[in-house]
């Protein structure tokens, strides 16, 4: 069994901004399997249970704001009796360029409070995390731009990145990460199709 988290803040108001492309991702897989989101309040969480490449997953959408993430996901991994590296986490990457795709195994929470958390709460980093780059605006309000809302064309790289992960998460629950890794940490949703004319 995987569990899947998607990160982001709950509420309308945080909506299509770069803080909450995780939400978008699991929503994206289990809108793909035709299931359901179920509250789960002694996780304090969103849950839904899908199957990926013949493995019974289950999809998470915290619910205590990011940076309380892990007091989410800690109790579902300990309740499945998973390890921690059973748990695949999507989350945003403001050191990641707008469009980028990565797929790490374990290490630090990159200043990723949601990140810290979890690995806090867990009590150990490897776990697998799928991060999607969302960029930073020179000499801007980090806070600001992660939880303001897309521009037209952020947003458009933004869904082609989000689509690009739900890829990568179906191959890393089928294939396993490093072979994820492979195909598609070089993923960059705004660079030029490779057949664009010049």
């Amino acid at each position: 069994m995987k569990i899947i988290a998607g990160l982001g803040n709950p509420g309308a108001e945080y909506a299509s901004t770069p803080h909450s492309v995780g939400f978008e991702t699991v929503d994206a897989i289990a809108s793909a399997a035709g299931v359901e989101w179920s509250e789960k309040r002694q996780y304090k969480c969103l849950w839904a249970r899908v199957s990926i490449a013949g493995e019974t997953c289950i999809l998470v959408k915290p619910q205590t704001y990011m940076n309380l993430s892990g007091e989410s996901l800690s109790p579902i991994v300990k309740y499945h009796n998973a390890g921690i590296s059973d748990l695949i986490v999507v989350q945003d990457d403001i050191d990641l360029s707008l469009g980028r795709l990565r797929i790490r195994k374990g290490g630090s929470c990159g200043g990723h409070n949601g990140i810290r958390n979890i690995i806090e709460r867990l009590g150990g980093a490897n776990f697998v995390r799928v991060k999607l780059g969302m960029g930073r605006k020179k000499n801007g309000d980090v806070i600001a731009h992660v939880l303001g809302k897309f521009d037209p064309s952020s947003r458009a790289i933004a869904d082609k990145v989000v689509a690009e992960s739900v890829k990568a998460v179906v191959s890393i629950v089928r294939d396993g990460p490093d072979r994820a890794m492979n195909l598609f940490n070089g993923f960059d949703a705004a660079a030029p199709a490779a057949d664009a004319k010049a």
